[in-house]
C-alpha cells in the first residue's frame, strides 16, 4: 500500500460530535485514505455522519452495533480505493478492495471481537468461514479482544486456553502480524 495511509482504531463510540471531530482531525492530519473504526456503538450510519467523521470524499460500509456493543465502520477515499463484494457477519465486515493507483485487489476484514469465551470461539470460527469465502490476498485488522502471547497483557490474568486457541487459529489461517506505526 505504498503511498496510502491507513488507520484501524477502536474509537469506543462515535455517538458524540467531539469524538467524530477527533477522528476527522486525525484523518486530515495524517492523510488517511482507508480506515476501520471498531466499537462505534452506533446502530445506524448516514452520509452526514461520514462527512462529519471522515470528510466529504469518503464512501463506507457499516456493521451496526448490538445495542451499545460493537459496531464496525470501514471508510475509504473514493479517489484512492474501490470496494465491492461486502460480507457482513456477526463479528466482522469484509469486502474486496482495489487500490486505484495500481489496480491491486485483495480482501479486507475489519473485526471487533467479543468479550465472552464462548463468543470468542464463535468469532474465530467465523474468521475461518470468511477466509474460505475470500480466496487470494487477505488483510484482517481491528480489535480482536484476544491475545496470543502473555507480553500483550498488562496484568497477570491470562486465559491460557483461549490464548492457545487464538494462536492455533492464527496458524490455521496462516496469518502474519504486521508491525505498524502508531
Amino acid at each position: 500500500m505504498l503511498g496510502e495511509n491507513c488507520l484501524s482504531w477502536n474509537v469506543r463510540g462515535l455517538n458524540s460530535r467531539a469524538r467524530r471531530n477527533v477522528v476527522r482531525e486525525l484523518v486530515g492530519q495524517e492523510n488517511i485514505s482507508l480506515l476501520s473504526l471498531q466499537e462505534t456503538k452506533l446502530d445506524d450510519c448516514s452520509d452526514v455522519l461520514i462527512r462529519e467523521t471522515c470528510g466529504a470524499d469518503f464512501d463506507f460500509l457499516f456493521k451496526p452495533a448490538d445495542n451499545t456493543r460493537g459496531g464496525i465502520l470501514l471508510a475509504w477515499r473514493r479517489n484512492a480505493w474501490s470496494v465491492t463484494c461486502p460480507l457482513i457477519r456477526s463479528y466482522s465486515l469484509t469486502a474486496k478492495i482495489t487500490m486505484l493507483q495500481d489496480d491491486k485487489t485483495w480482501w479486507i476484514t475489519c473485526v471487533y471481537g467479543p468479550q465472552t469465551d464462548q463468543e470468542k470461539v464463535l468469532f474465530l470460527n467465523e474468521l475461518k468461514q470468511v477466509r474460505d469465502a475470500c480466496p487470494g490476498l487477505w488483510l484482517i485488522w481491528g480489535d480482536f479482544n484476544l491475545i496470543y502471547q502473555a507480553q500483550d497483557k498488562n496484568n497477570q490474568r491470562l486465559n491460557r486456553r483461549m490464548m492457545h486457541y487464538f494462536r492455533q487459529s492464527i496458524d490455521e489461517l496462516e496469518l502474519q502480524e504486521l508491525h505498524l506505526k502508531g
